[in-house]
């Protein structure tokens, strides 16, 4: 029986090719897998003896070969196929052991040229790989290092690998090579400029019980590079097992977290922000929040984006929550939201990324893909449209609240004051709607003037203006861009409202 070896990947290789010749195996392998394998005691045959024919130009070919190719492929049942190995002096090739030339670890690094990244095109490999697995029947394809253990011991127990387990490697096999070529086909085009196709790769994290409700299946699955403020690299400390609408909730906090530098708290509810707040200190923010809505955080997620303290933890602890999410938590915090079983108590990294991700929705027949939308801008005296200029206690509040709305459902919005939400009005058919629920909120909660107003999209009418006025607001953010924008102006001015011009919507349908 002879194996053929030629991996990048060396992980656990020396054990698994000592435990092949300790079963009688011939060891056929190339390169710098030949000379690990001699330096560790195993004896192997260089791939040139095999074909008669040196490795050339730098090594870009040595394996594709007759000798190799037609060993693998040759169907054993088929006498054929068998008398022609024969005719040709050919002899089969039992076992493929081949992992790729490491693209994607190349095309990771910072500054990689395209010469550096096309020379780790692996050639050779896939087309080893694939022949294996086409005839997985009589080849065992052993692509993954997991599988090594697994391998030897059918060999050692049987002789030979079984038919399900061979099957098995096959498809992984044709799954490494289709990532692989499709991590390369989109590096290619980006080069290229091309975007008429989309290739997507996620790993399977975990099979969830159900989607949006019970009778919807779902799975959950991981992109294959770690990101920061990402669901699919947290490291859940305790709790229950994350729901799909867990998951969905939880990434919109993060979307909210990673727009504010300063210590900053938010809870959510269906998505939607439903306190939220910035203060000196992360517990000064945790408990502005949780004041701003008292009754909505029941049953919510809350995030913060410094270290969670015990204190913190103490303010939660009466509380009833889904999940707590933080960059990291002390010790004492651990302890004291240990006592609450099924709360669900994640760490996320929260590093900047140097450019926005993409995000993807699926529609019925078709994805849509965007940047995420990681813009922000700070609200600045300039944006003044108004006579009635902005305090600067005014413009604290007006950049919080811009920042907020952002991550409210369209039509959005939210009413602050002190850098903390006071009323919260989202995914209403008409911008006034909106602006009623969040001035009501703001109203039953006891704050009557001095309100601030941020309007995620644009005020096309002066009926939203007025509203606000009635209720104690006395400063309004908004993108601008309507054919009637002077229609607000003009009302804000009559009523001592200063207004402001973003520039920029932040819709979030």
């Amino acid at each position: 029986m002879r194996a053929l070896v030629s991996v990048s990947d060396k992980t656990g290789l020396v054990p698994f090719v000592q435990g092949l010749q300790d079963l009688g195996w011939t060891i056929i392998a190339t390169g710098g897998t030949q000379k690990l394998l001699e330096s560790s005691g195993v004896k192997t045959v260089g791939i040139s003896e095999v074909t008669g024919f040196p490795e050339i130009l730098d090594g870009r070919v040595k394996t594709l070969h007759p000798k190799v190719h037609g060993g693998i492929l040759a169907r054993r049942d088929l006498p054929a196929h068998m008398q022609t190995l024969a005719t040709q002096g050919i002899e089969t090739i039992d076992l493929v052991c081949v992992n790729l030339y490491p693209f994607r670890q190349t095309i990771a690094k910072e500054g990689v040229s395209m010469e550096d990244a096309i020379e780790n095109i692996d050639i050779g490999g896939p087309s080893m790989v694939r022949s294996a697995a086409k005839n997985w029947r009589d080849v065992t394809i052993v692509c993954d290092p997991a599988d090594y253990g697994r391998v030897l011991d059918e060999l050692r127990a049987r002789g030979k690998t079984s038919d399900a387990t061979r099957l098995q490697l096959s498809a992984k096999a044709y799954t490494h090579t289709a990532e692989y070529d499709m991590c390369i086909s989109s590096w290619m085009r980006k080069q290229a400029g091309l975007n008429e196709k989309l290739f997507l790769e996620y790993d399977l994290k975990q099979p969830l019980r159900y989607g949006e409700n019970p009778h919807q299946s779902a799975n959950f699955y991981a992109a294959p590079q770690p990101a920061p403020y990402s669901l699919a690299f947290a490291r859940q400390i305790q709790g229950k097992e994350l729901s799909y609408n867990n998951i969905q909730d939880a990434n919109a906090a993060l979307n909210v977290l990673r727009d504010f530098d300063a210590p900053f708290c938010v809870a959510l509810k269906h998505m939607n922000p439903c306190g939220a707040a910035v203060g000196a200190t992360v517990e000064a923010a945790w408990q502005a929040a949780y004041e701003a809505d008292k009754v909505s955080i029941y049953g919510g997620i809350v995030g913060v984006n410094r270290e969670l303290t015990a204190e913190v933890a103490l303010g939660m602890k009466p509380i009833f929550l889904e999940i707590v999410i933080a960059p990291s938590y002390t010790l004492e915090a651990l302890e004291i939201l240990s006592a609450k079983k099924n709360l669900r108590v994640l760490e996320v990294p929260m590093q900047r990324e140097a450019q926005a991700p993409m995000q993807y929705v699926g529609v019925n027949g078709g994805l849509l893909a965007q940047q995420l939308d990681t813009a922000m801008e700070t609200v600045k005296p300039e944006m003044c449209v108004t006579k009635v200029q902005p305090t600067a206690a005014q413009l604290a509040d007006l950049d919080f609240g811009w920042r907020i709305v952002k991550h409210i459902k369209s039509n959005a919005i939210a009413v602050v004051r002190d850098n903390h939400t006071i009323g919260v009005g989202a995914g209403q058919t008409n911008r006034v709607g909106s602006a009623e629920i969040a001035l009501k909120q703001a109203q039953a909660a006891g704050f009557t003037e001095g309100l601030i107003l941020a309007s995620d999209g644009f005020l096309p009418f002066d009926d939203t203006v007025a509203l606000a006025a009635r209720y104690g607001v006395s400063a309004i953010v908004q993108p601008g861009g309507s054919i009637r924008d002077e229609d607000a102006i003009k009302k804000a001015d009559e009523l001592g409202i200063t207004m402001l011009f973003t520039g920029v919507r932040h819709f979030k349908h």
